[in-house]
């Protein structure tokens, strides 16, 4: 009806008339979708998140709604072996063991800076053997203490904050990094409520040191089935691909994964608790990595435009706008 309606093959009222019916109630359908994404966003800074995904799914899969959430396509699930990784242009050593070269080189020149600075300050000042020992047993102390009451907070802290401040890849490959753990999580139906980009960010909006920087969601039906004692294959799936998403989003734009070590090791830890066996944690890996590098290269422009969202602190409700209004329904 659209495409008669503006052809301009029939000039009848009655046509003109249907036509703009159907526009004005398309338009009127994201109107109703992003009035009711500011309610989420309102839920959510409330902190009743069971509000917040019940408007969402009141909304789920209605025209002009959010058609895209929970409507991924995945690959069959079974075990793939790393071959089969590989033939879909995927080298699964690059992205599983991330190494975070930035931060690792950054922690180094640190290192050295402390040293040579200890160094001229004992030329210039003079100091003894016995006021150097005392200043070493000062700053292991300060180590130490970090490590076992704040997790090694402090460190990461001054670490993360020198990284966005003095490295412009670091910052970006964190911010495309939470940008596919905010999308996957959508479209395979899980509800993101947060996220931060710094460990101040953190800091500042949850008040610890061992909090870092990441993506939140509304799990509550996945603490449910965790309560009951029983996980379904669902669910796992569901959280097995969100887990993976950063390192998958860093391999496809820059060739290999620095960050999502902890992502990794959380995901290993819940499938040993669930009482898999190491085989069992590598097909489910690799079943989860192959299905989310499918969502993250078919979805690709909606990752970019959601990433340039959160780099300038876009609401929850507003990036899940920019996915609605950048997946066509032929790609759903």
């Amino acid at each position: 009806m659209l495409v008669y309606g503006t052809s301009g093959l029939c000039s009848c009222p009655q046509s003109k008339v249907l036509s703009l019916r159907i526009f004005s109630s398309f338009e009127l359908g994201v109107s109703t979708r992003r009035q009711v994404l500011k309610q989420v966003d309102k839920e959510l800074a409330k902190g009743d998140d069971r509000a917040a995904l019940s408007l969402v799914k009141d909304l789920q899969g209605k025209p002009g709604g959010l058609r895209c959430f929970g409507t991924a396509r995945q690959v069959p699930q079974r075990h793939y072996t790393l071959a089969e990784l590989k033939l879909n242009g995927i080298e699964a050593a690059l992205l599983l063991s991330p190494i975070d070269a930035t931060l690792g080189s950054i922690e180094r020149n640190l290192q050295i800076a402390a040293v040579s600075g200890g160094l001229a300050a004992w030329n210039a000042f003079k100091f003894s053997p016995q006021q150097i020992l005392y200043f070493s047993l000062v700053l292991l102390f300060l180590w130490t203490w970090d490590s076992v009451a704040f997790n090694g907070g402090v460190s990461s802290l001054v670490l993360d904050t020198i990284g966005h401040n003095f490295s412009q890849k670091y910052h970006n490959r964190v911010i495309q990094h939470e940008a596919g753990h905010f999308l996957v999580a959508y479209l395979v139906g899980i509800l993101p409520k947060g996220y931060t980009l710094t460990s101040l960010d953190a800091l500042r909006k949850q008040g610890s040191l061992n909090v870092q920087a990441g993506t939140a969601f509304v799990d509550l039906e996945f603490l449910e089935e965790v309560n009951a004692g029983k996980v379904s294959a669902t669910m796992l799936n569901r959280f097995s691909c969100i887990a993976l998403a950063g390192v998958a989003t860093e391999y496809l734009l820059y060739g290999y994964a620095e960050g999502g070590l902890t992502d990794i090791n959380q995901l290993d830890t819940l499938l040993k608790s669930l009482g898999f066996t190491q085989k069992k944690v590598d097909s489910q890996v690799r079943w989860s990595l192959l299905s989310t590098v499918l969502i993250l290269r078919r979805h690709g422009a909606a990752r970019s435009k959601v990433a340039e969202a959160m780099s300038i602190g876009k609401s929850v409700g507003t990036c899940i706008d920019i996915i609605e209004s950048n997946i066509n329904d032929t790609d759903i």
